[in-house]
């Protein structure tokens, strides 16, 4: 049972939180990665947290399902668009999420991360393929 409780603990510290004062003061509703894809037109302009699988490659920044069964198409992905306007830096200190760090960059391809920011029906992502676009991103939890 000890070991049950330290693993969990040692799990627990080693989230990394990146933060931008973009939109301090905002409520953001958390909304499943399912709601919101069944129920994007209501979150149009809406601050939202949402978690999900962070996919990065050739002309593609997108939030997918995390079901191993999830639909890796366009048409059930939020395009994440990142901004310099709104800066992520873990928490307590200057590092920023995209910096070079430690020997190497906070690797985010192909993880389940936290994400906070402004659902946009108008922007598709590159070639339209998503559903709808996260902007404004203030919060990555890795």
């Amino acid at each position: 049972m000890m070991c049950l409780i330290v693993a969990l603990q040692s799990c627990k510290h080693n989230k990394k939180v990146y933060k931008s004062n973009c939109d301090d003061g905002i409520s953001f509703r958390q909304v499943s990665f399912r709601q919101l894809m069944d129920s994007i037109s209501d979150y149009d302009q809406q601050y939202v947290e949402v978690t999900g699988k962070y996919v990065e490659d050739k002309e593609l920044s997108a939030l997918f399902g995390d079901s191993l069964f999830s639909d890796k198409s366009g048409k059930y992905a939020l395009w994440v668009n990142f901004s310099q306007d709104c800066p992520l830096y873990l928490s307590g200190t200057h590092q920023g999420l995209f910096e070079y760090n430690d020997g190497q960059f906070t690797m985010i391809n192909n993880k389940s991360i936290t994400i906070r920011g402004k659902i946009s029906l108008n922007n598709k992502g590159a070639h339209n393929r998503c559903k709808a676009t996260i902007d404004r991103i203030s919060l990555v939890k890795l």
